[in-house]
């Protein structure tokens, strides 16, 4: 499996915190600071964001998506540990009831994971403990479950090297979103049974879901996103298409400053013979 299909499951998920804002943020429900957040996120202007929740802080759901937003940009850059490390502290530190420990827990799980992955520190353990201690505190029908599901799925396929048990976290992330309408973890999890279709020599039904994938991050507007689902999805098209899904995601790539970095090679041009 490429580098690029495995950061790309760790990213562009769901609710960044499972009480204080929907997948897209632009719900009817949603207040104008939702709007705005989701807005900064989905260009990929994470500390901006994050700026913009800081005043409220002290609400233990508010400051979980702030540490979210900050784990998600590390993901995207490579950057900005610390500053993750720090939010995601101050929110644990005043998590008081079990679905707010719980939902810290699973954001502790996925910046450890992120840095094992990226190659910054091992810490494939202490991702296994805290999702661990998330599935303890987030009872199974809890609109943060389907995320928990997801990412117990990336650490069982890309630290555990065990696909069957990732497949079968997926399907449970996946159903728990489309549940729950959470369009952005959808797209993740249709993402990720793709990549699992493609190892397993599955083309159509991978590039079905890459397609589907895509479809979502487009409608949602989720344009830092975006051109990773474009590459994976020319990995199972055809020539010229293929070709052309790559020149649309290094268009996106370029007018986002280069972001996600891990991409960047993934959309090099090829070498002259």
């Amino acid at each position: 499996m490429h580098r690029t299909q495995q950061l790309d499951g760790a990213l562009g998920e769901g609710n960044v915190a499972h009480t204080a804002m929907s997948g897209s943020g632009t719900t009817a429900s949603d207040d104008p600071l939702q709007t705005a957040v989701w807005r900064l996120r989905s260009r990929g202007c994470w500390s901006d964001a994050a700026a913009l929740l800081a005043p409220g802080a002290a609400d233990p759901a508010v400051a979980l998506q702030r540490a979210s937003l900050l784990i998600e940009r590390c993901l995207y850059t490579e950057q900005g540990w610390a500053e993750a490390e720090d939010a995601l502290r101050a929110a644990e530190a005043i998590a008081q009831e079990d679905d707010e420990r719980g939902a810290a827990a699973c954001e502790r799980g996925h910046l450890a994971y992120a840095s094992t992955l990226l190659g910054v520190r091992d810490r494939a353990d202490e991702a296994r403990a805290a999702l661990g201690r998330a599935a303890a505190l987030i009872a199974p029908s809890a609109p943060g479950r389907p995320l928990l599901d997801y990412r117990r799925g990336l650490v069982a396929q890309n630290l555990g090297d065990s696909p069957q048990a990732a497949r079968a976290a997926y399907h449970r992330a996946h159903a728990g979103a489309t549940a729950q309408g959470d369009a952005l973890l959808l797209s993740a999890t249709w993402r990720h049974l793709a990549g699992l279709a493609l190892h397993d020599g599955d083309t159509a039904q991978a590039r079905h879901g890459f397609a589907e994938s895509l479809r979502l991050r487009e409608e949602l507007g989720y344009l830092v996103g975006t051109a990773p689902a474009l590459v994976a999805l020319a990995d199972t098209e055809p020539e010229p298409e293929a070709t052309r899904l790559r020149a649309e995601a290094r268009r996106l790539f370029q007018l986002l400053g280069g972001v996600p970095t891990w991409l960047a090679a993934r959309l090099a041009p090829p070498a002259a013979a």
